[in-house]
């Protein structure tokens, strides 16, 4: 009896088209379709249900100096996903697993199973594997506990607070006995924070009043600054930190489209003599310089944090691949509301 081969996987690719000036526009990407090779021993077809969207994308597309080489023009964007196996000639992966990968801006992928992490839908909604409970948690957690280092009574403030950064940041500080203080873009992220993160004070940094605002929610100064955004927010937010106040440097998402320097005055002399007089630790970084060290306790205590309550998220879905553009354009001015994920495919798991 003879049997029919399956028909030639197919992939929708988001690939990169030029390099963009400013703000990444349609002519940044291209889209394209293309059949995939059929796979051979130790090779698994991989579905994308969902594409990650984050900020640190933008400097991938660039090929300014970074701590990370950028995407070649031409090549499938970047990007970590959540996926199912399709197809499998791998002796550890059966079709309807679930796993983590690197995937990046595409429809489906071929993997020899090297990078992938098996996901347990019992444990967790999948798509919290790039969310809460994957490397944007891991940031928060990382970056909070050993830098920010929050002590019990201390005031913690973190900009894109709605973000799953900052919202994972000012929950964590509150389960280390520390005052959160969040700030965010709109009358709904102020009042979410409140509502649905528990932060004890929330601000908005489009009030008219942000400055007083700021200074009566920190009455006694500011002990940690996750800095995430960087701009006239952490402008305001330096005014106020305490003598040996630190400031994980997270992102500075609101300089990631500038084409030029700002215009005014060059403010590094008056900052460095801020670090100086009060003796700030101000400390980039980048999370995967923490993984060995503290990846495993990040799985065990996120995990029962969020089992538990303690640490909350929300998940911005947006759907199709023909969608990522967009919505990485609203990404990289706030537009998004939590966690911001592209629905590539139906998710087996729901």
């Amino acid at each position: 009896m003879s049997t029919t081969p399956p028909a030639p996987a197919r992939s929708t690719q988001v690939r990169l088209a030029q390099r963009p000036v400013g703000e990444p526009d349609d002519a940044t990407y291209r889209f394209e379709t293309t059949e995939l090779p059929a796979l051979a021993d130790g090779q698994l077809l991989l579905r994308v249900v969902y594409l990650s969207l984050d900020p640190y994308m933008r400097g991938r597309m660039s090929d300014a100096p970074s701590y990370a080489a950028p995407v070649a023009v031409g090549d499938v964007l970047e990007g970590a996903t959540v996926c199912v196996v399709e197809e499998s000639r791998h002796p550890d992966w059966a079709v309807g697993d679930a796993a983590l990968s690197y995937s990046g801006w595409q429809s489906h992928a071929i993997s020899d199973g090297t990078g992938l992490r098996r996901l347990d839908p019992a444990k967790a909604p999948i798509s919290t594997a790039v969310g809460v409970l994957g490397m944007p948690g891991f940031t928060a957690y990382a970056g909070l506990l050993q830098i920010g280092r929050p002590q019990p009574g201390e005031t913690v403030v973190v900009a894109a607070a709605t973000g799953p950064v900052g919202s994972a940041v000012g929950q964590i500080a509150q389960v280390q006995g520390a005052r959160s203080v969040g700030i965010a873009g709109g009358e709904a992220k102020r009042q979410a924070l409140l509502d649905e993160f528990g932060f004890d004070v929330a601000l908005d940094h489009r009030s008219p009043d942000f400055a007083d605002e700021l200074a009566a929610a920190v009455p006694d100064g500011i002990d940690v600054y996750f800095e995430n955004v960087g701009g006239p927010v952490a402008r305001e937010v330096f005014k106020h930190v305490n003598l040996y106040a630190r400031v994980p440097v997270c992102g500075l998402v609101a300089d990631y489209n500038r084409t030029s320097a700002p215009e005014g005055p060059d403010r590094l002399p008056g900052f460095m003599g801020l670090v100086l007089r009060k003796s700030l630790t101000v400390r980039g970084f980048i999370q995967n310089e923490f993984t060995a060290a503290h990846g495993r306790d990040f799985v065990r205590d996120m995990s029962q944090w969020v089992a538990e309550g303690k640490v909350r998220y929300r998940e911005d879905v947006v759907e199709g691949l023909e969608n990522a553009p967009e919505a990485f354009r609203g990404l990289l001015s706030g537009r998004n509301f939590g966690k911001l994920l592209i629905k590539v495919s139906e998710d087996p798991t729901l």
